[in-house]
């Protein structure tokens, strides 16, 4: 049976900027940054693996094997969120791996630039999908998983095509170019 990736659909209005200069980025711990690069930049993803340990080992072991390259962003909603890693682009794909256990944070919200675990209904299904915050929705604390945060490159994320209508579809997504985990890039 297949199930699309569900994620509340509350906008919020309020934007906050992310704060980080490129120079605090570089003293992230490679083995949990990533570098995911898009059609106008590269975006650095600072993982937590004192958050949600099985999220971030699921996200490194498929981002080395590639798994991220060239997926769309599916559903990207204005003032909202960018969602992909489902490489169908139909919001019901997964890495098949399984789901993961949910890994709900009391003190992580959810602000612009927050990487999130989608998933359905069952709290305790995400998979490969994310979603990148544009702004604050606090309606989706302590709701889904935080994974990572985007400490440079957010502009690169505001460029990402937007989908339309209520549940923000894209046609002809804006894709990952490439996505590594900073350990493992020699450049």
């Amino acid at each position: 049976m297949r199930r699309r990736a569900l994620l509340a659909l509350s906008i919020p209005v309020a934007t906050s900027m992310i704060g980080v200069r490129m120079s605090d980025a570089a003293k992230l711990d490679p083995e949990n940054t990533l570098y995911m690069d898009l059609k106008d930049g590269r975006v650095v993803i600072e993982l937590l693996p004192d958050v949600a340990p099985k999220a971030v080992e699921r996200v490194k072991i498929l981002t080395r094997k590639g798994f991220y390259d060239g997926t769309p962003f599916h559903r990207v909603i204005e003032g909202f969120m960018a969602q992909g890693g489902d490489p169908t682009g139909t919001g019901t794909g997964g890495s098949g791996m399984g789901p993961l256990p949910a890994e709900f944070s009391r003190t992580r919200k959810f602000l612009r630039g927050t990487v999130g675990a989608a998933r359905t209904s069952d709290p305790n299904s995400a998979d490969s999908q994310f979603f990148i915050m544009f702004a604050p929705a606090p309606s989706l604390d302590g709701q889904y998983t935080i994974w990572g945060q985007v400490v440079s490159g957010m502009e690169h994320v505001d460029h990402i095509k937007r989908g339309s209508g209520a549940n923000g579809m894209v046609q002809n997504p804006d894709r990952i170019v490439r996505m590594r985990v900073a350990a493992d890039v020699k450049d």
